[in-house]
């Protein structure tokens, strides 16, 4: 008599963000239900969470997150509920940039992100040891399922590698161009890409700069040659444009997040959207 095929349920994940969603259902595949418990419209630093995604995060058999001080808001969830079987802390994953503690700016402010900045997966060559851990977290709770794993790894890395060749050349002519960001967002992409961020325009993260600021920043833009802001989806409108006014800056809006842009629909295409407005913004092709 045959027996019934046993097939193990799927792994739960609740991921903090899109991009760490899609990276985890790349690793995954159909072994995994993944859900970001994040909308990447809203600002990641400060939310609250509902109803539903405490539901998630209860269920989830693994929790993936950026780190550091990217979730202030996770710690207070994460008690509501009670800790997850397994948290994996994406963070030690990969090489932080702004690791000073505390990060000061030349007025001696401190700056937000003390232990380094979060976006670390703005830099598409950090998808390979997030996804290499990724693979590890889910393996050790599903060791037979592995070799799926490694597999569905190993196509995402290689459509990866197919696409990161014609990301660099398009931006290639632009190495060393100075930019200035609205918000800390870029500076894994930048240093990718060979970008030189020189300022943002927000002085205190989240706060409009002060006249004094903005005057001081217009004029180094004009000195520096900068061209180019890097602004994301609900950068204020009225404050571009009086940079575009003064400096001759022209704002380019690229998306910091899947899914953050009707545009950027998965974490490959994230990049096909931002090297494309950047290359274009930057007077390329």
């Amino acid at each position: 008599m045959l027996l019934p095929l046993v097939v193990a349920a799927t792994i739960s994940v609740a991921a903090t963000t899109t991009d760490l969603r899609d990276l985890v259902a790349a690793v995954g595949g159909d072994r995994v239900r993944v859900e970001s418990l994040t909308d990447p419209r809203q600002d990641p630093h400060a939310r609250e969470i509902h109803p539903r995604q405490l539901a998630r995060l209860r269920e989830a058999e693994l929790l993936v997150r950026i780190g550091l001080d990217h979730e202030p808001w996770l710690a207070r969830a994460v008690r509501t509920v009670g800790p997850p079987a397994h948290d994996l802390d994406l963070s030690r994953a990969v090489r932080l940039l702004g690791t000073e503690t505390p990060r000061l700016r030349a007025d001696a402010r401190p700056h937000v992100h003390a232990f380094g900045n979060t976006h670390y997966w703005l830099d598409p060559e950090n998808a390979r040891p997030i996804t290499a851990r990724i693979l590890e977290a889910l393996a050790a709770l599903r060791p037979a399922d592995r070799p799926v794993f490694e597999a569905n790894r190993a196509r995402f890395l290689a459509e990866l590698d197919a696409r990161l060749p014609r990301w660099r050349a398009r931006l290639a002519p632009f190495r060393g161009t100075r930019v200035v960001a609205v918000h800390d967002t870029w500076p894994y992409f930048a240093e990718r890409f060979g970008l030189r961020i020189v300022a943002t325009v927000e002085e205190t993260p989240g706060v409009p700069p002060s006249p004094a600021y903005l005057g001081a920043l217009i004029e180094r833009m004009r000195q520096a040659g900068v061209r180019v802001v890097l602004a994301e989806p609900g950068a204020p409108a009225a404050l571009l444009r009086r940079l575009g006014e003064a400096a001759g800056a022209r704002a380019v809006t690229l998306a910091p997040s899947v899914g953050s842009d009707p545009e950027a629909t998965d974490y490959l295409t994230l990049f096909e959207v931002n090297v494309a407005r950047l290359a274009r913004a930057l007077g390329g092709p």
